[in-house]
């Protein structure tokens, strides 16, 4: 944990920096397909420090996010198989080094991904589901990638987008609220919106 920590911190120092946004840039970018450690705090940093460009900064993210994701993809459609249905050392590499990532979820994405199509992606990217697992195994799966970008480009905008409204909104008294609930707020905001369409789709 101590070490998580202090990749928090380094990440934040940024923000007092004057190399803030380009941080943000490469941070966002490297978020979507390999770096643990999601933008929003270093966006939020930055907007509290600068109101008057928040929806730049959410910009960035945003632009940043979608070259990220088709690095992510590329990975996954170039490197990710040394034969077919035999992993590559690079497929490896990623298994041990991000959390959770293991072969059994990646064949779970894939049933995710045959079942939720669009909405999996947009879910992956607008809520705290680590977003680089989705991006790497779409590109491994060879799914939609005109689909893939669509659901990048709307879900990390409106992820990124929100948090930098709220806080040109209220400033720095949501910030510990957004810290402490973004994760939920994110996955209730998902369920209302698919919950909507699905609901649409059936009087339909």
């Amino acid at each position: 944990m101590k070490s998580v920590r202090k990749l928090y911190d380094w990440v934040l120092h940024w923000a007092d920096s004057p190399y803030g946004a380009l941080a943000l840039f490469i941070l966002s970018f490297a978020e979507a397909s390999f770096f643990p450690v999601p933008p929003d705090a270093l966006l939020i940093a930055l907007v509290l420090g600068s109101q008057s460009k928040a929806f730049k900064f959410a910009l960035n993210c945003s632009i940043a996010s979608v070259f990220g994701a088709l690095l992510g993809y590329s990975i996954g459609y170039f490197l990710w198989w040394s034969n077919p249905n035999e992993f590559s050392s690079i497929a490896y590499f990623f298994f041990n080094n991000i959390p959770g990532f293991n072969p059994k979820l990646f064949y779970d994405v894939k049933s995710m991904y045959d079942k939720w199509d669009f909405w999996i992606i947009f879910t992956a990217g607008f809520t705290p589901i680590p977003y680089k697992v989705f991006t790497i195994s779409g590109g491994a799966f060879q799914i939609n990638i005109m689909m893939f970008i669509i659901a990048s480009i709307i879900s990390r905008s409106a992820r990124f987008f929100l948090v930098a409204f709220l806080i040109w909104k209220y400033g720095a008294s949501i910030k510990s609220f957004i810290d402490k609930y973004f994760n939920y707020l994110a996955l209730a905001f998902t369920v209302l919106l698919i919950g909507g369409f699905a609901v649409i789709k059936y009087f339909l």
